[in-house]
């Protein structure tokens, strides 16, 4: 057996990052960018309004207040989207009637608010305004936003390697990016295998299980940002599992079976696999997930051969689960071309007593809770690989080191985040 550190940097030496495609922005959320950005022009890219009110020269209401208001003549009115009229500046004693993002006239330094004016008054008791009561000093530059003060032209906005967030869409979209090169998605063929699975939308025959492993593992690999395929159920038979293993590969970047890498008379994964390609690695030193196997299988592309990653998960539910966190989850990472390929960890207090009995890594299922500055870590029931819910109450992996016995309550426990929404 060898250790998770070095099962994780086998697997990843034979991981590439895939190549750049181009799309559409908003379908490229949670991908890395595969160019440099640069805005082409500026944001904002005239001295705008920051509120609505009046465009006014900051000189004019030195001595305002609501006690002794600065009466201004209102010599015109700019929209959004509009431009103001060249003849129409902000003289001494006048003011423009403003819309928030509408370009500041020239003339004006700053913007009262509609908030700080007479306006609503006047309206009541007039139909124009030909006239405005300012009833607080505005300080030069107030309520302005500056040409290219968000963004100046010819800058580097985004760099290549950055991760498209929302903020990072929206930023494309106010340069005038409709499309932009990413890494693209990698395609990963889910092949769960096993006489005894049945598809989930077929009645259960006695001594069947619907196939639970294929829908958990495409849900984990789409949470990560890959494009998940099922090709159906491996039997257990050579022929068999030969034609689903050809159908998974079809225009794959990651082949993941799950079941038939134990020592079971009929766990025939690791036998076809080995006459295909080579096995790099079988078992791993951790608990759950110790029949875990990882190897490269020969594809016939173009008149080519290509080989492809494949990661043996064991078939029991929390196993399959575990293992893709440590081992497939990095590795679809790595094909998206992210850096950071770690897991949050925090420390907890453990609330429950855990033996090692055989010198395996044990990765707990815990629901972990905040206690003022806090974390506590409790089991969230059985820990059988077979109890599928066992995951479902847990948003976190205590980590029992395998040179450690066990640990007791009480005590402070690595915890691997999964997921804390």
């Amino acid at each position: 057996m060898i250790s998770v550190e070095e099962a994780q940097e086998k697997i990843l030496s034979y991981i590439k990052i895939l190549e750049q495609e181009e799309k559409p922005i908003l379908e490229c959320l949670g991908q890395v960018l595969a160019e440099d950005i640069y805005s082409t022009i500026d944001i904002p890219p005239l001295d705008n309004s920051a509120m609505d009110g009046y465009a006014v020269r900051s000189e004019d209401t030195r001595v305002a207040s609501s006690s002794s208001p600065v009466i201004l003549s209102v010599i015109g009115e700019i929209a959004a989207g509009s431009m103001p009229e060249p003849e129409k500046r902000v003289n001494p004693g006048t003011a423009i009637r403003i819309m928030t993002g509408a370009p500041l006239p020239g003339g004006a330094n700053a913007i009262v608010p509609f908030e700080d004016t007479d306006e609503t008054s006047r309206r009541a008791s007039q139909d124009g305004l030909s006239q405005i009561a300012i009833l607080c000093e505005a300080k030069k530059d107030s309520n302005v936003r500056h040409r290219g003060e968000d963004i100046v032209k010819e800058a580097l906005i985004l760099e290549k390697g950055e991760v498209l967030s929302p903020p990072e869409i929206g930023v494309l979209a106010s340069l005038g990016h409709s499309t932009v090169q990413v890494i693209r998605r990698p395609i990963v063929s889910v092949l769960a295998t096993g006489d005894e699975l049945i598809d989930i939308d077929q009645p259960l025959p006695p001594g069947k299980i619907y196939n639970s492993n294929a829908y958990a593992i495409a849900a984990h690999i789409l949470y990560y940002g890959g494009i998940p395929r099922i090709p159906g159920i491996g039997r257990d038979s050579v022929d068999a599992l030969n034609s689903k293993i050809d159908e998974g590969l079809d225009s794959a970047d990651l082949l993941i079976t799950s079941g038939g890498v134990s020592l079971g008379d009929y766990d025939i994964v690791k036998e076809v696999l080995a006459k295909r390609g080579e096995v790099v690695f079988w078992t791993v030193r951790m608990k759950p997930g110790k029949p875990l196997t990882f190897g490269i299988i020969d594809r016939i592309e173009d008149g080519r051969v290509r080989g492809v990653p494949h990661l043996g998960l064991p078939g029991n539910p929390v196993s399959s689960m575990v293992t893709f966190e440590q081992f497939a989850r990095p590795a679809i990472l790595k094909m998206l071309g992210r850096k950071d390929l770690t897991k949050p960890s925090i420390q907890a207090v453990i609330q429950d007593d855990i033996t090692n009995t055989d010198g395996r890594r044990i990765f707990t299922r815990v629901a972990v809770t905040k206690h003022g500055s806090q974390y506590y870590a409790n089991l969230t029931g059985s820990q059988g690989s077979g109890i599928l819910t066992s995951m479902v109450k847990a948003n976190g992996l205590a980590i029992i080191p395998e040179n450690v016995e066990g640990v007791k309550r009480g005590d402070i426990v690595q915890v691997q985040v999964l997921d804390w929404m």
